[in-house]
């Protein structure tokens, strides 16, 4: 069934949602699905803008057909070499023949890699600031290398004020109740599902975001459409504040976040009663999760969003237990900075996780690890009441 839907004047979305996939990238939990956008232009000339991913091919194909209603493809714009998002160029090509591709020097290196077949097709090889007229849309190409990749550019349609922004902007999450994030409640329905796209998928690269923003800022923008999610077409400020924020690695709230991880139940119970120490000397919103249940990318979203982290870890194999020890490791990799943490440790008869894991925290950039490190041996008891207060009352200060 044709599902397509008008973003602006002469612009359509022709893209889908997939609620089977489980994971992204094989990687990343998709509860709520996630949406591959895909838009199209009709004027004098007709283009697209991406593709979609091979699990909504039907779909799109049937979309596009729908939209050109017999017209040849003029040009297949390619913002992001991404599978997700190219996985149907050669058969676009196919069906349309006469199309033009268009991107930059590295989107072309990268289409050679996936689809050496389409070496003979027609293309354009633009750069920052070049433009491509449609007719009465003009277009105009920002590069925004990293982010995520080093191919990835923006199109902005001036007729329109419409700015295609790749994998930028985009969130996890299927597409319910139309294209529009107006349509939703975006702090209820899909400020986490952004935040852990944005951290999980994006987060290393702050500073290549930041110096994309201060290109976007020079642009009349009236919507935003990015490749995954809902399409922004009011009150863009909150979405592009979040980017602010999340690129700079600037808490957007002031609560605190405790993770453990627990062999049998003991550091589980140690970590609930430091929880509910710190909430009371505190007084802000503290968040508990354990590091076996909770999906990594989800703690590291958890991170983007509070600027202190309570990490308490049991003693395994004379190191640190390892899905604490992959969290570590996902934190130095997606390059966290400008954070505070805190460190406890359990250990039967050798606690030393909690130096290993300081040795860790400690190298990343900008951020600081409280001094005084709670240990517990075995088991929480009464005896241990006073360090957990004085534990507490550390980070509710810091």
């Amino acid at each position: 069934m044709v599902n397509v839907q008008t973003v602006a004047q002469d612009t359509l979305w022709i893209g889908g949602s997939d609620r089977r996939l489980a994971l992204f990238e094989n990687l990343f939990p998709l509860p709520d699905g996630v949406s591959y956008n895909s838009y199209a232009i009709l004027d004098e000339k007709t283009a697209i803008l991406d593709t979609a991913d091979i699990a909504i091919s039907d779909q799109y194909l049937e979309n596009l057909a729908e939209v050109l209603k017999g017209r040849k493809l003029d040009y297949l714009i390619l913002n992001h070499m991404e599978p997700d998002h190219c996985s149907q160029i050669q058969t676009v090509a196919a069906l349309y023949p006469e199309l033009t591709l268009v991107g930059n020097a590295k989107t072309f290196t990268m289409l050679g890699q996936f689809f050496p077949e389409t070496a003979g097709i027609p293309r354009i090889v633009v750069k920052e600031g070049q433009t491509l007229s449609l007719g009465t849309h003009e277009l105009t190409f920002v590069m925004a290398p990293m982010v995520h990749w080093p191919e990835v550019m923006f199109t902005f349609d001036s007729s329109t004020g419409v700015l295609f922004s790749a994998d930028a902007f985009g969130t996890f999450g299927a597409i319910d109740a139309g294209i529009f994030m107006d349509g939703y409640d975006f702090e209820k329905q899909f400020l986490t599902q952004a935040r852990r796209y944005y951290a999980n998928i994006v987060g290393k690269y702050g500073v290549q975001v930041q110096s994309v923003l201060k290109k976007a800022a020079n642009l009349p923008i009236k919507v935003i459409c990015p490749l995954h999610g809902p399409i922004w077409r009011e009150n863009l400020e909150v979405f592009i504040d979040k980017y602010r924020k999340w690129s700079t690695l600037t808490p957007e709230d002031d609560g605190i976040v405790v993770i453990y991880g627990s062999l049998y139940g003991h550091t589980a119970s140690a970590a609930e009663a430091v929880a509910a120490k710190i909430a009371e000397k505190s007084g802000k919103k503290v968040r508990v999760y354990d590091v076996s249940k909770t999906h990594s990318s989800k703690l590291v979203a958890e991170v983007w969003r509070v600027g202190k982290v309570v990490i308490m870890s049991p003693t395994y194999n004379n190191g640190i237990y390892l899905p604490i020890d992959a969290l570590l490791h996902d934190l130095a990799a997606l390059d966290v900075k400008n954070r505070t943490f805190a460190v406890a440790q359990n250990g039967t008869w050798a606690p030393v996780s909690g130096k290993l894991i300081v040795e860790k925290l400690s190298a990343l950039k900008n951020c600081t690890v409280l001094p005084g490190m709670l240990t517990i041996k075995s088991a929480l008891h009464a005896s241990d009441a006073e360090a957990v207060d004085t534990f507490a009352q550390m980070v509710a200060e810091a």
